[in-house]
Order: structure tokens, then sequence, then C-alpha cells
């Protein structure tokens, strides 16, 4: 499994965003994604994941309310649509799949550097006026 992201660059405050995560090389059908974010001068933290059942689904305080994680499994993809965004949401996002629920989760929700099955290479979001 290979994932792409794109959908990143320039938006003002206030405005709204959407990134995409395609995936090839195998169907997403059975994968949980989660997204991540590293601001400059700071360490990585996952902002959100979804099951691949749709059950279970996860954001951080900081983008609750704001930020939207789906897939689309006819286009073989995800997203992250980003509302109301801040400067503070500056930072490169990083899409990452799993098999393992419980293994994105906690990657996702700890920060830590567990090794997942697949990650893309980032998109650049710049927050500004």
């Amino acid at each position: 499994l290979q994932l792409v992201e794109s959908g990143g660059g320039l938006v003002q405050p206030g405005g709204s965003l959407r990134l995409d995560c395609a995936a090839s090389g195998s169907s997403l059908d059975g994968y949980s994604i989660g997204w991540f974010r590293q601001a400059p001068g700071r360490k990585r933290e996952g902002i959100a994941y979804l099951s691949s059942n749709n059950e279970f689904k996860w954001s951080a305080d900081s983008v609750k309310g704001r930020f939207t994680i789906s897939v689309d499994n006819a286009k073989n993809s995800a997203s992250l649509q980003m509302n109301n965004v801040k400067p503070e949401d500056t930072g490169v996002y990083y899409c990452a799949a799993d098999r393992q629920m419980e293994v994105l989760a906690v990657t996702v929700v700890t920060g830590t550097s567990n090794e997942l099955d697949a990650w893309g290479q980032g998109t650049l979001v710049t927050v500004s006026e």
C-alpha cells in the first residue's frame, strides 16, 4: 500500500482546505486511517483517525469540530476536511494507514512512533493572511 497526500497550500485564517490521501497498490478496505501533522520546530502529533468500519472515530481537541476525516472506498482515498483553520494549524500533514486499528489509534492519540503499514510523504499547509 502506498499513500500520497495532496491539497495542501496557503489558506487564510477562517478558511477551508481539503486534503486528500490517495492509495495505490492495495485497496484501503480493511485499513484504518490516521492523520498527523508536524508544525515547524515541533514534534509530530496525531490529529484524527477513523476505523476501517467507520465505527470508531477520534479527533484531537485542537481540531475537534473543525476537521473531519473520511474515507471513500470507491475512490480508494481518504480525506481531511479542514474548516475554520487557524495559524496554529500550519504544518506538514501526513496520512497513514494500518490494518490494526488499535495500533493506529495508539499512534495517533499518543504520538508514539509505532511502525504503521503505510505513510504518505506529507503535504504542507500554511495558514496566514
